[in-house]
C-alpha cells in the first residue's frame, strides 16, 4: 500500500504500471548499492549519485521524481535510467547557509500538476522563507503563483525549516526560528511555526488565531525549534520531526494551536553545555512523542504501511543527518514504540525519505545521492 507524505494521493493504478513497464529500475542488478552491515537484509540501490546538495523530492508519477537540488536547481529524474532532466522556470532563491532551495512538493488537480516549492530569499534586512506554486507542463514551470513569505527577514543563516505537506486541499509549511530562539514564543511573527494555508495562497478563516490582533493569522503551531520533516499519519493527523540543540530531536504531533515549547522547555541543552528554558516540561506546552538523546539530527520523515519489508508494517522513518542512519520506529497504537536504525555504517547524511508508488523506500543523502532502499532477504527488522 502506498502511503503518500500527503503530498497526493497517486492510484494505486501506478504500482501497476511499473510492473509492465517493461524493465524497471528494481530489475538492475548491476546499480550499485550499499548493504546494511547490521544483518537487516536491506541495501541502499543507487538511481542517482551525481546530484548537488538534494533536499527535497515528491513522485510525479511512477517512473518519475522530482528533485530540489540547495543550489537552485529542480531535477526530474527517471527511476528506471536515473537521468536527470532540469525543468525551466524556477522561481530564483539565494543559497544563505542553511538556506537555498528546500522542499518540492506536487499536487495533481484534473489534468493539471502543480507543483510547490520552498526556497531561500534575500531581502531588507536579511534572508526569509518563501512558498511558490506553478503549473508543470513537460519541462517548464508556468504561471507562478508566490504564495507565502515568512516575517520578519533576518541577517542570520540558519533554521529556515521548510517543509511542505497537502492535506485535504491544506498547504501546511515549517518555518524555523531562525536561530532567533525567543520569537518561536511571539506570535506576531512566523518564527517557529507551521503555517497552514490553501493551496492557492488564501489564509483559511478557521486557523487558530484568525482575527486576533496580536498573532498572524497563517500560524497552525508555535514553539518549534526546526522542523524539516512533516507527514500524514494514517490516522490522518500531521506529525513533524525537528531539530534540538545539542540533544533532544523531537517527533510532535501538530494540533491547531498548540505550543511546542521551544525554547521554553526542550530535552536538548547549550551547543558545549548548559540548560535551557525551564527544564523539560510546562503547563500549556505540549510533550515531544519521542525525543533523541543524543542528537540523531532528524529531517525528512515518512510513514510506511505495506509488506515490502517484513516487519516494518506501522512504521515512521526518519531520516538522520549527524548520526548518519535512516531512522525506524514502530509505532505503537497513536504513539512509538521499539526505534532501529539502518545503513549507520554508510556515513552518508540522510536529508529525506519517502515511500514511492511502487512500494518501496527512497531516500535523499547529502552527498548526491538518491537510492531505492531494497530488501535482499527475509527479516528487517
Amino acid at each position: 500500500m502506498f502511503t503518500p507524505k500527503l503530498r497526493f494521493f497517486i492510484p494505486l493504478l501506478l504500482s501497476g504500471l511499473v510492473a509492465c513497464s517493461g524493465t524497471s529500475a528494481t530489475d538492475k542488478s548491476d546499480a550499485p548499492s550499499l548493504a546494511d552491515k547490521n544483518d537487516s537484509g536491506l541495501r541502499m540501490q543507487a538511481v542517482s549519485t551525481d546530484l548537488d546538495r538534494p533536499w527535497g523530492m515528491d513522485f510525479l508519477s511512477a517512473q518519475h521524481v522530482l528533485v530540489a537540488e540547495k543550489g537552485g536547481s529542480l531535477l526530474q529524474l527517471e527511476l528506471g535510467s536515473g537521468q536527470a532532466q532540469a525543468i525551466a522556470g524556477i522561481p530564483d532563491s539565494v543559497v544563505a547557509g542553511q538556506g537555498g532551495l528546500m522542499d518540492v512538493l506536487v499536487q495533481r488537480q484534473g489534468d493539471q500538476v502543480w507543483v510547490y516549492l520552498s526556497y531561500a530569499v534575500a531581502g531588507e534586512g536579511g534572508y526569509s522563507t518563501r512558498i511558490a506554486r506553478g503549473r508543470l507542463q513537460g519541462a517548464q514551470l508556468e504561471d507562478v503563483q508566490l504564495l507565502f513569505t515568512a516575517q520578519p527577514f533576518y541577517g542570520t543563516r540558519r533554521h529556515f525549516g521548510s517543509r511542505l505537506l497537502i492535506v485535504d486541499d491544506y498547504l501546511y509549511a515549517s518555518v524555523g526560528d531562525r536561530a532567533q530562539r525567543e520569537q518561536a514564543q511571539n506570535l506576531q511573527t512566523h518564527n517557529g511555526t507551521v503555517i497552514r494555508l490553501h493551496t492557492d495562497g488564501r489564509v483559511p478563516t478557521d486557523n487558530p488565531f484568525s482575527g486576533r490582533a496580536d498573532a498572524l493569522p497563517e500560524i497552525w503551531t508555535y514553539g518549534h525549534r526546526n522542523p524539516q520533516g512533516m507527514a500524514r499519519h494514517p490516522d490522518g493527523s500531521i506529525w513533524v520531526s525537528e531539530h534540538g540543540p545539542q540533544g533532544g530531536d523531537e517527533i510532535n504531533r501538530l494540533v491547531a494551536g498548540a505550543n511546542y515549547g521551544w525554547p521554553v522547555i526542550t530535552y536538548g541543552e547549550e551547543y558545549g553545555g548548559g540548560k535551557i528554558g525551564v527544564g523539560t516540561e510546562k503547563a500549556g506546552m505540549e510533550q515531544p512523542l519521542k525525543y533523541y538523546l543524543p542528537s540523531i539530527a532528524t529531517t525528512g520523515i515518512d510513514f510506511y504501511q505495506g509488506d515490502r519489508y517484513p516487519g516494518w508494517d506501522d512504521s515512521l522513518l526518519v531520516a538522520a543527518l549527524r548520526a548518519t542512519h535512516l531512522n525506524r520506529v514502530q509505532l505503537d497504537g497513536s504513539g512509538l514504540g521499539q526505534e532501529y536504525r539502518y545503513f549507520e555504517d554508510s556515513k552518508l547524511r540522510f536529508r529525506d525519505v519517502q515511500l514511492g508508488p511502487d512500494g518501496y523506500v527512497y531516500v535523499l543523502t547529502d552527498s548526491g545521492g538518491f537510492y531505492r532502499v531494497m530488501p535482499t532477504a527475509a527479516g528487517g527488522g
